[in-house]
């Protein structure tokens, strides 16, 4: 995401491909940086926070993009392995949040928008998904906690929003089927429900400059989201059919 006038810190996992583009970035004459954190760590993104000011002087904008699948039946998952979704998923976004707000609220000119918190939820937030509901139920924390964080900073000058990408074409997948082999392919969406980055990159920045609540990158399925939540019945029929093909003991 590089936006025109944007200075970009990155906050990683995995630092490779981010170092490829944190070099294209300067390379065109602007400034990035990149810090490899467990977003879990709550310290560790003080320190990134901390980081990025001492490097840029100040801070705008966050976006808590971290995130990763989990399938399986609940009662068959460990507790450890449905807290870990949710440290990554949830805690990690208010790890983020903390820091950067109270830089946001103490240091910028009351008279001005103060910042911009962006937490990358997702469409499964609107409703819990069979054999993936840990996942879902962790987007769907983001999108309350944004929800509420949007109206609780209103008079503070600090927006909030929250993005809800489709199935998007990226290392999502192979982060998933890396923790269970038969993941990657379970979690994968059909093509019709897929979108390149370059897409919700693109939504993401659109909304730096005009902010709003909610970020959608496809008005079909926000539309068939929002009918699935006004018909849990139909929805629930819905569901079972499409369950009957997989064999479960």
């Amino acid at each position: 995401m590089r936006a025109p006038g944007c200075r970009s810190p990155w906050l990683v996992g995995r630092q490779g491909p981010l170092r490829e583009v944190e070099r294209q970035i300067t390379d065109a004459g602007g400034r990035a940086m990149v810090m490899s954190v467990d977003v879990a760590d709550a310290e560790a993104c003080t320190r990134f926070v901390e980081a990025t000011v001492d490097h840029f002087g100040t801070l705008y904008a966050v976006f808590a993009n971290a995130g990763y699948g989990l399938r399986g039946p609940v009662h068959e998952l460990t507790d450890r392995a449905i807290r870990d979704i949710f440290e990554t998923n949830f805690w990690g976004t208010l790890n983020l949040f903390r820091p950067a707000l109270d830089h946001m609220l103490e240091h910028r000119d009351s008279e001005q928008d103060r910042g911009h918190l962006l937490a990358c939820s997702s469409c499964l937030s609107k409703i819990g998904t069979p054999f993936t509901s840990p996942y879902s139920a962790s987007k769907a924390m983001q999108d309350h906690i944004g929800r509420g964080m949007r109206h609780e900073l209103s008079g503070c000058r600090v927006h909030v929003s929250t993005v809800h990408p489709i199935g998007t074409r990226t290392e999502f997948l192979d982060a998933a089927a890396s923790r269970d082999d038969s993941v990657g392919q379970s979690l994968a969406p059909p093509k019709m429900f897929t979108q390149p980055p370059e897409r919700v990159a693109r939504a993401v920045v659109r909304c730096l400059g005009k902010p709003r609540g909610e970020v959608w990158t496809s008005h079909t399925v926000r539309l068939t989201f929002a009918l699935a939540t006004a018909f849990p019945g139909i929805t629930d029929r819905v569901l079972a059919r499409a369950l009957r093909s997989e064999v479960r003991p």
